[in-house]
């Protein structure tokens, strides 16, 4: 089944099971094609989305990966074909044809969608694809919702109100942690603390926009901030961990800039996303010298190219504790709708997203690790173009192998506290 160059790590990289430890609900049969499928790759939009990404690597590998699963014959293996064969396939034999061979066996899922909810699936859904029950993150953001009940008493709606929620969440045995969103808002500048009166103009300003447009949005930094502080200090209490993207905005999105709010809750644990990209480094430098500070290696997958994905993860693996890392298949794409005309960052709606991420990650890992460009697991072909880091004896190949079960299943599993038993036969 392996090929024996490293047939150990193979095993580890391309058949052991993985928690997903940051994910999105797949859309519903009703609403499979009511997003461009391109979303699946990339993080564009409108024209630059469906005429331009196409031609990425990324799109590339992508369209051949797909191919391969769906069957497709040599010169069909075209995007356009592609999409045209998965809308072919009932949506359940879709769903399973990808999630099979993924070897994820837990989901942890952000359900918080700020849109029309009925446009994807419920967390629970997704039990039918995995050996192990999904789990639910709490986006702080959706809990501070308001409406115009509360127009009388706002401060203490998303004061004290607000904290009750969070707790009850907290309290939820479903519930392994909560993530926000406030680097798209307004940047990973978190300040620890806030003056009153800088938050009570910021709710000043948010009810303003609420009764102008009818959605309470969260996009004042002073109240931002002192939501984010309520749930770091209640997400210690209750050993829930944090999640925070850094995205978007790249003035501010470096994950340097929480360092004040990571010394401020040591007892709060942080996992930064998508592997602090493109501050993967700086990521992996908060990871080994703050001991609550984890990093999750999603968004890479399928979004780079091959190459950009191995940079990364060896990037990744420069400084960071390897017992910190934890893999999901979430990427930031396209469609959280945050207003009543456009759509913006943080999706991950199509099974093939959990196929692709899953595949492409697993290859990635033994490449980094056992120091190949090109591994080719089904032909038991490699080719090596620059020493291993096993065959100059910085690791044996168990070290190499544990490192990997680490990375895809233990690490989480420890982290949130599920209590899982790995399902060797997961990928046969």
């Amino acid at each position: 089944m392996f090929p024996a160059y490293y047939r150990r790590l193979a095993s580890a990289a391309f058949a052991y099971p993985a928690i997903d430890n940051h994910a999105h609900p797949l859309l519903t049969e009703k609403h499979r094609d009511s997003l461009p499928f391109e979303g699946l790759y990339s993080e564009a939009a409108g024209e630059a989305l469906v005429d331009d990404s196409i031609h990425t690597l990324a799109c590339y590998r992508s369209t051949f990966q797909l191919a391969k699963l769906f069957g497709l014959k040599k010169g069909e293996d075209n995007w356009e074909a592609v999409k045209e064969k998965r809308a072919s396939l009932d949506y359940a034999q879709l769903c399973k044809m990808c999630m099979q061979p993924s070897g994820i066996q837990c989901i942890l899922i952000d359900d918080g969608l700020s849109g029309d909810r009925d446009l994807v699936e419920g967390y629970k859904w997704h039990d039918q694809y995995t050996f192990s029950p999904t789990r639910r993150i709490v986006r702080i953001e959706v809990e501070a919702q308001v409406d115009s009940s509360t127009a009388s008493n706002l401060l203490r709606v998303v004061t004290v109100n607000f904290e009750e929620r969070i707790v009850t969440c907290a309290n939820d045995d479903d519930v392994v942690g909560f993530k926000s969103i406030a680097c798209y808002r307004t940047g990973l500048d978190i300040a620890p603390s806030e003056a009153d009166e800088d938050v009570e103009k910021s709710l000043l300003e948010a009810w303003t926009d609420y009764d102008a447009t009818g959605e309470f949005r969260l996009k004042h930094k002073a109240l931002n901030d002192y939501l984010v502080c309520i749930v770091l200090r209640i997400a210690g209490q209750y050993k829930k961990p944090g999640l925070g993207d850094n995205d978007i905005t790249l003035t501010k999105s470096s994950p340097a800039h929480m360092q004040p709010l990571i010394k401020a809750f040591p007892d709060t644990t942080f996992v930064l996303l998508h592997s602090g990209y493109p501050y993967s480094r700086e990521a992996g430098y908060l990871t080994a010298v703050y001991k609550n500070v984890y990093l999750d290696f999603g968004e890479i997958f399928p979004c780079l190219s091959a190459d950009g994905q191995r940079a990364a993860v060896k990037q990744v693996l420069e400084l960071s504790p390897t017992n910190k890392l934890l893999w999901s298949s979430m990427h930031t794409s396209l469609y959280e709708k945050f207003d009543s005309e456009h759509f913006s960052a943080d999706g991950r709606w199509w099974p093939e997203s959990f196929y692709l991420a899953s595949i492409q990650s697993r290859q990635v890992l033994y490449d980094v690790i056992a120091g190949n460009s090109y591994h080719n697991h089904n032909t038991h072909v490699a080719r090596q173009v620059f020493a291993d880091c096993i065959r100059r004896e910085e690791l044996t190949e168990s070290e190499a192998a544990a490192i990997v079960e680490k990375m895809l299943f233990h690490n989480s599993n420890r982290l949130y506290g599920l209590g899982l038993t790995p399902k060797l036969d997961i990928i046969m």
